[in-house]
């Protein structure tokens, strides 16, 4: 495929340079415009007579985007994956995805404010402190806002709609700019771009049955929250992955709200180890590891090679173009699990364990749009039954219970059965 360099003329391309050129020196006054949506263009027909050529000698009218001329946008973006809507145990619809943005200017850039945008109306805004946890440069700290000259980064989104909200078929994204070196005009002391148009997925979320059973088990860390586990978007193969988007770290809380009873590198001092993993629907096994050794708790395991990060695992086809991934299981394969072999919803595929990058023993269960763990992107699925037992109120609470034998602290407000949905981290379930 040929890049933005071969479709537009030279002198466009060159522009591009001599803006960075032109920002470095600081040049210009301050002002504020509004780029117009980046729709992609429409199909031309090769037969038709070319119209009159755009700025530049670039684009025609014919070819400008809908709604309006083509615009200048110092910072490119476009969505890594089409969210698609899945309910969850708040009551509420969550589109979970991820943009990625670059500046290409000599210019620092600042976002001050990504807005989303759904078919014309407002859906969510963040800015200033309050986008700052959801912003990560390539390169940097998450929390930082600002973008160095050539320097990319991710803005993870989670926009939420009531049920009785329609889910919109398209968004686009407003995102607030401001330049330490302006050039106007193309380039003025600050900028609102509109970029980034999706249409959102609407392939229902695959439903499925919970990978365990028995009450007490706590999804430590999945969507929508920005943890580890939305927080890993991986260079793969050369292109960007999110393949743990809504992946779950399940431990199970005792009786007394702790997940352990005894000193966090003991793993006597975790009940739940060698509880039975359950295949989560009818389909066949499409890769398995059982020979890594088991991790001893309490800290992080160096020396692993990027195939041996989710240690001991099975990777099943559900069907559909989408597969489920159970990892960190024990050594060994006692259920003599084979690839190719056909796999039945609730039959025991292997037992909790701490193989690969873990520093405890738990479950690590997602659901990928390809059979492989790390060069997918996770998608959404709703367990068909379950009961919501209550909620660890703060990430502090879950902090505390995650290095020794302290009780967390629930919210059981709300608690009771739930069908359909997905967990969110922080709940904590039973599972018939």
């Amino acid at each position: 495929m040929r890049t933005w360099r071969d479709r537009l003329p030279a002198r466009v391309g060159a522009l591009v340079g001599a803006l960075a050129l032109v920002a470095v020196a600081g040049c210009g006054a301050s002002s504020t415009t509004t780029a117009a949506a980046a729709a992609p263009p429409a199909p031309t027909d090769p037969s038709a007579p070319a119209g009159p050529s755009g700025p530049f000698g670039g684009p025609s009218a014919a070819d400008a985007p809908a709604g309006g001329v083509s615009v200048f946008t110092p910072l490119t973006a476009s969505v890594l994956r089409a969210p698609i809507p899945v309910p969850a145990t708040d009551g509420r619809v969550h589109l979970a995805y991820e943009i990625q943005v670059n500046n290409i200017l000599a210019s620092p850039a600042t976002i001050n404010a990504v807005e989303v945008v759904g078919d014309g109306r407002s859906l969510l805004r963040l800015e200033g402190d309050a986008l700052a946890p959801w912003i990560k440069p390539f390169g940097g700290d998450l929390g930082v806002r600002d973008l160095g000259p050539g320097q990319g980064g991710m803005v993870w989104l989670d926009v939420t709609l009531a049920p009785s909200d329609p889910v919109p078929a398209r968004l686009e994204h407003r995102l607030d700019l401001a330049f330490a070196q302006a050039a106007p005009p193309l380039v003025p002391a600050t900028l609102t771009e509109t970029v980034a148009p999706v249409a959102v997925d609407r392939t229902p979320p695959v439903r499925i049955a919970p990978p365990l059973r028995g009450p007490g088990w706590l999804d430590g860390d999945s969507c929508c929250r920005l943890g580890a586990h939305r927080g890993a978007v991986s260079p793969i193969d050369g292109q960007l992955y999110a393949p743990e988007r809504f992946a779950i770290d399940y431990v199970q809380v005792d009786p007394a709200g702790r997940m352990m009873g005894g000193p966090p590198t003991d793993i006597a001092s975790y009940a739940y180890v060698g509880a039975d993993i359950l295949a989560v629907a009818d389909g066949p096994v499409v890769g398995l590891v059982s020979d890594l050794p088991q991790q001893p708790p309490g800290g992080n395991p160096s020396g692993l090679t990027l195939q041996q990060y989710g240690g001991n695992h099975v990777v099943q086809d559900l069907g559909g173009g989408r597969y489920a991934f159970y990892a960190h299981l024990q050594t060994g394969n006692p259920l003599n699990l084979a690839v190719g072999q056909q796999l039945r919803r609730g039959q025991v595929i292997g037992k909790l364990g701490n193989s690969g990058n873990t520093d405890a023993p738990h479950l690590h269960f997602h659901v990928m749009d390809r059979p492989d763990p790390l060069a997918s992107n996770g998608v959404p699925f709703e367990f068909d039954s379950f009961t919501l037992d209550g909620r660890v109120v703060s990430e502090e609470s879950l902090q505390q219970g995650t290095v020794g034998p302290v009780p967390f602290q629930i919210d059981r407000a709300g608690a009771g059965p739930r069908a359909g949905v997905s967990p969110l981290g922080l709940d904590i379930m039973g599972y018939p």
